[in-house]
């Protein structure tokens, strides 16, 4: 498994909590004394995602091969820019996304590497999951058994599983653990892992919103809009997903089963515009979070003021 990577993964979380503490720590303090830190917070913080390029290309992912790549390009963009501004609301815009990063990666680190967490994350959501196909008549959908899935060997039963359940010693392959789903009994062959949780896109609000300088209550508000959304859309998105498999197990594209095609491409981009309306509803609500984003993509060319002599 470690060939899929450009180095060892464990290396990389480790370089990894490393920036994402270092932009914890440049964040919080206010006295300045740790900013030259933050340039270094980024590349590591950058260079930890940029590691599973190489992995995804390998697996013909084109979308997160595409977002891997553009990691650690933009990390070190963000470190130069770090060094050279001095203009104040950029100077906000960059502290809040640090804290922003920090406060959203360190705690997915914490549960996707604390094998309790990860399970109890998966139980959670496919217990869900299964319980709204079967309420809506899909049919008897339950849990079946949970599997650990080391890197250099066969998946072992979680119970029957040696290794240590509250932190995550050794490589495991890309899906550490799954969840199987059984239909009146039978298995269908379709796993929940740690990304059907959409725990991922829920931890990105987490940091985005908790960080910001503004009233808790109204931070709280934003949280439980945002979270509870998410959870509701993505329980829907797997109902939805296992009911097609279901219904159509013979459809190919390309060779791709139905579940694989709406897993892939049609989920994810349903699921990139639910989350861009999402940010727009936030926006609405986190005026100061809008400028801070506005600020941010400064260097892309958006939001620049237009001259007279610009149509």
């Amino acid at each position: 498994m470690a060939g899929d990577y450009l180095v060892d993964r464990s290396i990389a979380t480790l370089l990894g909590a490393i920036g994402m503490i270092l932009l914890f720590v440049t964040w919080k303090s206010r006295s300045g004394k740790f900013e030259s830190f933050a340039p270094i917070g980024w590349i590591l913080t950058g260079f930890y995602f940029f590691n599973d390029i190489s992995f995804y290309i390998e697996h013909e992912d084109a979308v997160l091969t595409i977002m891997s790549a553009a990691t650690l390009p933009g990390a070190v963009g963000i470190a130069l820019w770090e060094r050279k501004v001095s203009e104040e609301k950029y100077q906000k815009a960059l502290l809040w996304f640090r804290g922003a990063v920090a406060v959203a990666g360190l705690p997915y680190l914490l549960i996707a590497h604390v094998p309790m967490l990860n399970v109890l994350a998966i139980w959670f959501v496919a217990w869900q999951s299964a319980a709204l196909l079967s309420f809506a008549g899909g049919a008897n959908v339950t849990l079946g058994e949970t599997y650990a899935n080391p890197s250099n060997g066969p998946s072992v039963n979680w119970n029957d599983w040696e290794g240590n359940r509250w932190f995550l010693t050794e490589e495991m392959s890309e899906f550490s653990f799954h969840t199987e789903l059984l239909v009146n009994g039978e298995p269908i062959y379709i796993n929940f892992v740690l990304a059907c949780t959409a725990i991922q896109s829920m931890i990105i609000f987490v940091g985005a919103i908790s960080v910001l300088n503004v009233d808790w209550r109204r931070r709280v508000r934003a949280l439980f809009v945002a979270l509870s959304l998410i959870h509701i859309l993505n329980l829907f998105r797997n109902a939805g997903l296992i009911w097609l498999q279901m219904g159509y197990p013979d459809w190919r594209w390309m060779n791709l089963t139905i579940f694989e095609f709406g897993h892939a491409y049609a989920a994810r981009f349903v699921s990139l515009g639910a989350m861009f309306l999402l940010a727009l509803v936030l926006f609405e609500m986190l005026p100061q979070m809008h400028r801070h984003v506005l600020a941010l993509m400064r260097p892309l060319g958006v939001g620049q003021k237009r001259t007279r002599n610009q149509s």
